[in-house]
């Protein structure tokens, strides 16, 4: 019980603003953390759901409260995975051997790359959070929630074993090789399982049931492909994972989950 105190302790810790103070700082503690994202995941997408709902039923506006909950996903993990999206797009547009890449990667400073990624990224995000909240509240608040689970989930496949950390030191170092794969799928499966019986449950009526939990499914399974192709060009492209890549992933799951979903919400009555 005291070890997955721990790990809640370093989830939330590390991969979000709350106040919470990581109290053990080592690999098995990692890996146990990094099995339950998803739950910050929720946690997270529920906080900015709520604050964008709030605007929406106040009458803001559908774009409004869509950019309000992007900025709330962002400012609840000081933008952590926007930056490493933009230092990864500055790392792979470089087109420079993997040591140099990483260094551009670690500079604080971001390249024409990184900002033109950072703000079609934003922009695709928040044009379809508007779109879901033009459908109705419980959309639009759903969308976020889905997106901060799924993007989470997918964590999991940057840390589990046998994919190798590009340096010797951060935070990619520690949570590297942490995360057992049959955990990673079970974890994965409970994950999206449990985000298609909140859309089936969201629906109004029996006939837009189904639509809405199977578009859940896919918009899930294409995020999580998406991510995992991003992690195997970065793999091969750096010589493993950093946390910036984790970030990317994040991100660019967030954004296909976003964009998947809302068609098939559209698409239901």
């Amino acid at each position: 019980m005291l070890g997955l105190f721990e790990a809640l302790r370093f989830a939330f810790g590390t991969l979000s603003v709350l106040p919470v103070r990581v109290s053990r700082w080592d690999r098995p503690t990692a890996g146990r953390a990094m099995a339950i994202a998803p739950v910050v995941g929720v946690v997270l997408g529920a906080l900015a759901a709520g604050v964008a709902a709030a605007l929406a039923w106040a009458d803001g506006g559908s774009l409004l409260a869509a950019v309000a909950g992007i900025a709330a996903l962002a400012g609840l993990t000081r933008g952590l995975h926007l930056d490493g999206l933009a230092d990864v797009a500055d790392g792979l547009g470089s087109s420079r051997p993997p040591a140099a890449a990483l260094k551009i990667m670690k500079a604080s400073d971001i390249g024409p790359f990184g900002v033109l990624v950072l703000l079609l990224t934003l922009f695709a995000q928040i044009a379809a959070v508007a779109r879901c909240f033009d459908l109705g509240l419980e959309k639009g608040a759903f969308a976020l929630l889905l997106a901060g689970a799924v993007s989470r989930t997918t964590l999991l496949l940057g840390c589990r074993d046998g994919v190798p950390s590009a340096r010797e030191d951060g935070l990619g170092a520690m949570v590297a090789g942490t995360v057992r794969g049959r955990h990673v799928a079970l974890i994965a499966l409970t994950t999206v399982t449990v985000l298609a019986l909140g859309a089936y449950g969201l629906a109004d009526s029996g006939g837009n049931r189904l639509p809405l939990a199977l578009g859940t499914l896919v918009a899930a399974v294409v995020a999580i492909a998406l991510a995992s192709l991003l992690l195997t060009h970065c793999v091969r492209r750096f010589g493993g994972m950093t946390g910036d890549v984790l970030g990317a992933m994040v991100e660019s799951s967030a954004t296909a989950a976003l964009l998947v979903w809302t068609l098939f919400a559209a698409a239901t009555p």
